[in-house]
């Protein structure tokens, strides 16, 4: 092989390796950039879903809202939060309320009901708020004194 031809061989090596190290710093950049602007969004909804669950846990507790959608915002929140949370014994009320009206239809689905099929699910939605209304007030002034004792921590 002629040593010229060598040589521009060499060069334009090198030259694509340069090229593809210069291509894969720049990737390199962008994935960092791209998981910092992951984590500051996850960071945001933390903060946006906790600030949610004070607002809901008030609201609760001041009786502003029903309870049984008080009990699935909050349990809602908590899952979005850490899905750990919801276990918590002083927390389970929510859970407690959600698996007992999971079933029952809500907004377009409830208006297709019969008068008798919605009056039978509103009396049944009143039974388990009677039932859970003093667990689920509960469970709301736990989760305000858990985030007055956490700040903006998780746990």
């Amino acid at each position: 092989m002629n040593s010229i031809l060598a040589l521009v061989l060499l060069v334009v090596g090198i030259a694509v390796v340069v090229g593809l190290g210069v291509y894969a710093l720049t990737l390199r950049k962008e994935v960092k950039r791209r998981e910092a602007f992951r984590l500051d969004e996850d960071r945001r909804a933390q903060q946006n879903s906790l600030e949610n669950l004070d607002y809901v846990a008030s609201a609760l507790v001041q009786e502003q809202v029903d309870i049984t959608e008080g009990a699935w915002r909050c349990k809602v929140l908590l899952e979005i939060i850490d899905p750990s949370l919801t276990e918590r014994e002083e927390f389970q009320a929510f859970a407690d309320v959600y698996n007992r009206t999971r079933h029952l239809k809500t907004h377009s689905a409830r208006k297709q009901l019969t008068p008798r099929a919605r009056m039978q699910e509103d009396k049944e939605r009143l039974e388990v708020e009677n039932d859970m209304r003093p667990a689920v007030l509960s469970a709301a002034r736990s989760v305000l004194e858990w985030r007055a004792k956490s700040g903006s921590a998780l746990h």
